[in-house]
C-alpha cells in the first residue's frame, strides 16, 4: 500500500469505513487526533492477540483498511468463529468499551489470514467518541450483535457439507451486508475465502468443500475468481436468495450434492 497522508485516512474513515462512515469530518478531526491514523500492515500467521482472556483488556480497536480477512480461531478445534474484512473493524469483544465489559468467551487467537493494513484506535479516544455521538455508539454496539449472529449462523452448520458451507457464506452476506460494505450494484458479495477458511469454519476436509462450492457454481449460487481478480481464493455469492434454499436443507433437498 502506498505512503498516505493523516487527511487522506480521515477521509477514508468518512467514506468507507462502519464506524465513521459519514460523520461529521470537523467534528471527527476535533476527537481523532489526525497523528494517531497511521496505516500499519499486520501480517499473516502472526498472533496479534489472544481474545477473551479472563480479566484481561486490549488497548487498541483495529479499522481495517485492506487485505485480510482476520480470523478469531477458538481451541482446542482450531474452528474459525469471525471473520473480519476491509471497511470493517476488530477487537471491540476485548475492549472495555459497551458490550465489551460484558462480554466473555473462552480464549481465542486473533490473526491475520492474509497482510492486512489496520488503524488503531487507542482507547482512551475510542472511549470518547463512544460517550460523546450517539451514532458512532450505536453502530460501535450493533458490531457486537453482528458477531453473535455470526456466530448463531455457524451453530447452523450441520455435518451435511451443502448446508455448512452455506451457513458460512449466509453468515458473511448478513454481516457484510449490515455494515453496508457489500453486495455491488449488481447484488453480487465478493469475498476472499480460501477453500481453508471455509474448512475450518465449517469442520470439513478440504476436498469435501471443493466438492460443494464445484456444486454452488454449477447451479449459479456462486462464481470463483477472475482473471482480473488479485486473488486467486476470490469467491462471489451471486445468489443470496438462492442460498437460502441450500441453508435450510435436510440431507434429502439439495439435489446438486451426490452423497446422501
Amino acid at each position: 500500500m502506498g505512503k498516505r497522508t493523516e487527511r487522506n485516512l480521515l477521509d477514508i474513515l468518512v467514506q468507507q469505513n462502519y464506524l465513521f462512515r459519514n460523520l461529521d469530518k470537523k467534528w471527527l478531526a476535533a476527537h481523532l487526533p489526525a497523528e494517531i491514523l497511521i496505516a500499519e500492515k499486520i501480517y499473516s500467521n502472526r498472533l496479534v492477540y489472544t481474545a477473551f482472556r479472563p480479566d484481561s483488556h486490549i488497548d487498541v480497536l483495529y479499522l481495517i483498511l485492506e487485505g485480510g480477512p482476520v480470523i478469531i480461531r477458538s481451541a482446542p478445534l482450531d474452528r474459525i468463529i469471525a471473520l473480519s474484512y476491509p471497511d470493517g473493524c476488530f477487537g471491540m469483544r476485548s475492549l472495555p468499551v459497551g458490550y465489551g465489559n460484558a462480554g466473555y468467551a473462552f480464549p481465542s487467537q486473533v490473526e491475520a489470514y492474509k497482510t492486512t493494513s489496520v488503524i488503531k484506535i487507542p482507547l482512551t479516544i475510542l472511549q470518547q467518541l463512544y460517550e460523546n455521538n450517539e451514532t458512532f455508539r450505536s453502530r460501535y454496539d450493533k458490531l457486537f450483535e453482528l458477531r453473535e449472529k455470526f456466530q448463531y449462523h455457524l451453530l447452523n452448520c450441520s455435518t451435511y457439507p451443502p448446508q455448512a458451507v452455506a451457513s458460512l457464506l449466509r453468515a458473511l452476506v448478513y454481516q457484510e451486508r449490515s455494515l453496508g460494505n457489500q453486495p455491488n450494484k449488481e447484488g453480487i458479495y465478493t469475498f476472499d475465502l480460501p477453500i481453508d477458511i471455509i474448512a475450518r469454519a465449517c469442520q470439513l476436509n478440504h476436498r469435501t468443500v471443493e466438492q460443494v462450492i464445484k456444486g454452488m457454481h454449477k447451479v449459479g449460487l456462486v462464481e470463483s475468481a477472475k482473471d482480473s481478480d488479485t486473488s486467486n481464493d476470490i469467491l462471489r455469492v451471486v445468489d443470496a436468495e438462492g442460498l437460502k434454499e441450500t441453508y435450510s436443507a435436510t440431507r434429502d433437498k439439495v439435489s446438486w450434492w451426490p452423497l446422501k
